[in-house]
């Protein structure tokens, strides 16, 4: 069976809302948007959110349409998280997102940064639970409480801190 084929078989048959997380940071957007993609690295919890846990050394966009999100340990071995599908700074970055899954079980996630008085609002939406299949739900409520550690408090607090 071709991927097409099997990631189509593992659709699941109902839709699944995207999960939603905000921020309000003082900084502009070019600012924002450099700290949540330069510097992932910094605020992301690679002990806990990550394929190889404390052995990564860094996490990384390769800051292009088609680069990479990546880990990379150590020992220099590097893991896929996903694929650069939209970069356009400093108003939004957009990937395909799967960890330690077959990429034909992508999601994506979105990130958007919009000027608002005094800085900038930031929205990432997590979106493509369907092709996950029967896990859809269960995996979705998993990831809605691992933004809010992730998202909503790591990136925002580094961006705040800085």
């Amino acid at each position: 069976m071709n991927a097409a084929r099997k990631a189509d078989s593992n659709v699941a048959p109902f839709a699944v809302p995207p999960v939603v997380k905000s921020v309000q940071l003082s900084c502009q957007s070019v600012v924002a948007f450099e700290l949540f993609t330069r510097d992932i690295h910094a605020w992301w919890p690679t002990t806990t959110h990550s394929l190889q846990g404390a052995a990564v050394v860094a996490v990384a966009f390769e800051p292009r349409f088609g680069g990479r999100l990546y880990e990379r340990s150590a020992g220099g071995d590097e893991r896929l998280w996903g694929t650069v599908t939209a970069w356009e700074p400093p108003i939004r970055v957009a990937f395909t997102w799967h960890v330690g899954r077959e990429p034909d079980y992508a999601q994506l996630i979105e990130v958007t940064f919009t000027p608002r008085a005094g800085g900038t609002y930031v929205e990432l939406v997590h979106s493509g639970w369907e092709r996950l299949g029967a896990d859809a739900e269960r995996l979705r409520d998993e990831y809605n409480k691992g933004w809010n550690l992730v998202f909503v408090q790591r990136y925002a607090d580094y961006a705040r801190a800085v």
